[in-house]
């Protein structure tokens, strides 16, 4: 609605959930003329969603339902929805799964055609092939082989692991005071390489403070500064930097009687959270009063035990701030005079003890410097305000804004002429205060006091989140709708900017933004470092962030207000702030921050590409593990030799022994240097060359190991002073190994029993050797497999950091996993059923030995290829960085 007029001298409005800004605003009924004003400009609009914080006036109602402000934030919501993009982590498993399942399937068929002579035989007539025979018996067999190996290839355990790593992150984010609406949104934080914040409620605390005062020394050229501790409501929280109660002189009382009285704002406490009613600086005002204290030692000794009774009583609301309380019984406010535009300033008139009147005034540091005539200095005593003194207190004035202060002035006087036995509205010049235009002429000729810098502070652990995103590579831009001097005096303390002295090309109001060329735009927000907008209105957030977006950024918005919502639905990932957040923009984000920490996000990121890692760290376990049983088939087809592994065991393998060890690497912890890493761009693939290679050279040993165990025990007596044929076994030489299906022409060959556990194994063919007669061999190949998987997956802990950094005890999950999977394999062995269907014997302590033996260089191998991969990504950096 616009302002028709006013009812009352001042109308304050709260609109900081529409627009940003920090203090409640004035409204008058002056018309504004600009026709593409920002929000913040139209003076003379009151806005649907906002709050009257005081006063009372008449409007014309112009916009309701979906044309208000916002209601037009509801419809870019609305639209922001219908803009729906897969998460990073979905687009890489999908490009994973569906190049997964074609490699798998050429490499099933390959297999099951290599082995084609087992099945199809044909005799030459001449030099052309006749007589074909085809056995269905042996294809069946073999396409089990083929069925067997893609189960192998394929890690069904996937979707359980990452559901498993998004879910234990949830719990761990919540730990961190973090609450995740939607579960992917944890791991694209991992992913983050963008942060755009709001600065209200957001890196400030949405509490004002009063930074630092000033009040004159003893002459009228000298002044004294006091810097004040604590950025909350509550008066415990810091202090005044070397103060003493007994060092208050008659300069620092008034100005406290100041601060006390004049003053309509209110402290309580909300469980064990300080809030504020009333405006924002006044409550700051009574907090300040609270650390200065009184100068009666009987009544601060009443005071503290009333603080005491205040911190541990359960109705803390009830509750009264003790000092503020002693300075109310020591004056009784008799007349107010409110706020105005023109003379902006606020005072009170109070009865003192003595029986006197005096008048207290606070507001703006220039109008009540030109209205006051006098100092008061440290000592008490008054003098004239001369021009140089008039000086001193502008120029320091000047210093505080430049730092981002929000400066107040106090004077008082005691002259107060027709006033000065004012008590009540019966009195006879009562009738000159209802008249606002007299408040100037009873505010004149006063005694200046001191001017109090008071600020939104911003919270104590932000710069060193911001260091913590510009070491993981990750830009921070603020986005408020606060003024542009205060923004970048906040954002410089925080340390966005680092060490740049000019914050040309860094700081831009948000009408100043939308004015450049497409191009200019881009090219700003392509610059590595901080950025600030102020200004800001809900649609140059969205726009800010559409632009990001299109770059190829992965974004994380975060905000509070209603005014961040449609930027927050439009982000990858919408934060919203839990205790000073509007519910509106709780909906429209993927989490929430049950702290409004902003450091809480750099948390969420390092366990976002935890997430990302352990993914990764499942997915080359199991591949690796899953190549070399790929390779292992291949190795026997292209060899020729009998199968060292038969399709019930694939199986077991994969669906059993790999199961509790993939799963448990979901409870990897963060790598040690996860946030000294630079952001993975997010069209990064999944496999990349090197890690194809990694892959290759791991599953190139498991299936060399797991097929050198099975030929060793045909053709070797004894390896490395083991002794393989005591059992009693017969040996053969390579090439009979390879030439198996000519047995039966072998003339001379009579296989010995030999002794597998506890059993003699016969044969009534000679040429059962090789296929009954395999089972101990088969049982070293599987024994390999499974303790080199095993081995496998202690790599598996990191993708870099190698087991002296991160050693197997970090994940004792992992250690707990291996216990099981060994575990089931020793019972499938050493139960003589279970050993009956799997097709395996016991193995006595040499030949476990020899299995651990053959097992364990796929540690080091491994080891130095992470060496290499790390080497390799240092000097990546470093070229990126030169």
């Amino acid at each position: 609605m616009r302002v028709v007029s006013l009812r009352t001298s001042t109308l304050r409005i709260e609109q900081s959930s529409l627009t940003g800004e920090s203090m409640p605003v004035i409204k008058g009924t002056n018309p504004v003329l600009i026709d593409d004003c920002e929000l913040q400009g139209k003076e003379c609009m009151l806005f649907s969603g906002t709050t009257v914080v005081n006063g009372g006036c008449v409007g014309v109602v112009i916009s309701t339902g979906m044309n208000t402000e916002i209601g037009k934030i509801q419809t870019q919501i609305h639209e922001a929805s219908l803009v729906e993009n897969d998460t990073p982590l979905k687009k890489k498993l999908d490009e994973f799964g569906s190049k997964l399942s074609t490699a798998i399937g050429l490499v099933c068929l390959v297999v099951w055609a290599i082995n084609y002579k087992n099945f199809i035989t044909w005799d030459y007539v001449g030099f052309f092939p006749s007589n074909f025979r085809f056995s269905f018996e042996k294809c069946t067999y073999y396409f089990k082989i083929a069925v067997a190996l893609a189960v192998a290839a394929v890690p069904e355990g996937l979707p359980a692991v990452i559901t498993t790593c998004l879910a234990l992150g949830t719990r761990k984010m919540v730990q961190n005071n973090a609450i995740v609406r939607k579960l992917p949104s944890v791991e694209t934080l991992g992913c983050t390489t963008v942060i755009c914040s709001d600065k209200t409620g957001t890196l400030t605390t949405n509490q004002m403070s009063v930074s630092e005062f000033f009040t004159l020394g003893g002459k009228t050229t000298m002044h004294r500064v006091f810097h004040v501790e604590g950025t909350t409501y509550n008066p415990r929280d810091g202090g005044i930097a070397d103060w003493n109660y007994y060092n208050m002189d008659a300069n620092l009382f008034i100005l406290a009687q100041i601060c006390a009285l004049c003053n309509d704002a209110g402290i309580f406490c909300n469980g064990h959270l300080f809030r504020s009613s009333g405006l924002p600086t006044e409550a700051a005002l009574k907090v300040l009063v609270e650390k200065m204290g009184v100068p009666d030692t009987k009544a601060r000794s009443r005071i503290r035990a009333a603080q005491l009774a205040f911190e541990h009583s359960i109705d803390h609301s009830t509750a009264k701030l003790g000092c503020c309380e002693w300075w109310k019984k020591r004056s009784r406010r008799v007349a107010t005079l409110e706020f105005d535009r023109v003379r902006k300033s606020m005072s009170v008139i109070v009865r003192e003890l003595a029986g006197n009147n005096r008048l207290l005034v606070k507001g703006a540091v220039e109008s009540v410097v030109e209205r006051s005539s006098f100092v008061q200095l440290a000592d008490g005593s008054v003098a004239e305000m001369d021009m140089p003194c008039r000086q001193l207190i502008l120029t320091k004035l000047h210093e505080m804004s430049s730092k981002g202060l929000r400066c107040l002035g106090f004077a008082y006087k005691d002259d107060l002429g027709e006033f000065s036995d004012y008590y009540a509205d019966t009195h006879p010049a009562h009738k000159k205060l209802l008249d606002p235009s007299n408040y100037s002429e009873i505010e004149n000729n006063m005694v200046f006091i001191g001017v109090i810098g008071l600020r939104d502070p911003p919270r104590e652990e932000v710069p060193k989140a911001i260091l913590d995103c510009r070491g993981a590579g990750i830009k921070v831009i603020v986005i408020t709708g606060d003024n542009k001097s205060t923004a970048e005096a906040i954002c410089s303390e925080i340390g966005l900017f680092s060490d740049l002295t000019s914050l040309k090309g860094r700081s831009f109001t948000c009408k100043e933004f939308s004015s450049l060329p497409f191009g200019k735009q881009v090219e700003i927000l392509s610059k590595p470092g901080g950025l600030v907008f102020s200004r800001a209105e809900p649609k140059h957030k969205q726009d800010i962030v559409r632009l990001l977006k299109e770059s190829g950024e992965i974004v994380a918005m975060t905000g509070d207000g209603v005014n961040d919502a449609p930027a927050l639905k439009l982000a990858d990932i919408g934060i919203s702030m839990g205790i000073t957040g509007t519910e509106v923009a709780k909906q429209a984000s993927d989490m929430v921050l049950a702290d409004d920490n902003f450091s809480t996000i750099v948390a969420a990121v390092a366990e976002g590409r935890s997430i990302y890692n352990n993914m990764k760290s499942f997915i080359r376990y199991m591949i690796s593990s899953n190549m070399g049983e790929v390779i292992s088939i291949f190795l026997t087809a292209a060899l020729g030799i009998p199968e060292c592994l038969i399709p019930v065991q694939l199986l077991w393998v994969n669906l059993v022994t790999d199961g509790p060890p993939a799963t448990a690497l979901g409870f990897n912890p963060p790598d040690l240097d996860i946030m000294q890493r630079s952001p993975r761009n997010s069209d990064d693939s999944l496999i990349n060359s090197w890690v194809l290679f990694r892959y290759m050279v791991i599953g190139s040993y498991v299936g060399l190991a797991t097929v050198g165990i099975f030929i060793l025990w045909y053709t070797q007596p004894s390896i490395l002073g083991i002794d393989l044929a005591s059992d009693g076994h017969t040996m053969v030489s390579f090439a009979e190994l390879q030439s198996w299906r000519e047995c039966p022409t072998w003339e001379d060959f009579f296989p010995s029993p030999f002794l597998a556990g506890n059993n003699v194994v016969f044969f009534s063919d000679p040429c059962d050797y090789f296929t009954v007669g395999k089972v101990k061999a088969m049982t070293l190949s599987l024994s390999v497999l499974v303790s080199i998987e095993m081995f496998n997956s202690l790599n598996a802990l990191s993708e870099e950091n190698s087991l002296l950094q991160m050693p197997p005890w970090t994940n004792p999950w992992l250690l707990m996993a291996m216990a099981i999977s060994f575990g089931l394999h020793l019972v499938i062995l050493y139960v003589p059923f279970l050993a009956s269907v799997f097709g395996v014997v016991p193995l006595n302590f040499s030949e476990w030995f020899l299995v651990i033996l053959v097992s364990a260089p796929v540690v080091v191998i491994d080891e130095v290829l992470k060496y290499i991969g790390k080497k390799q990504r240092w000097r990546t950096d470093k070229s990126k960085t030169s």
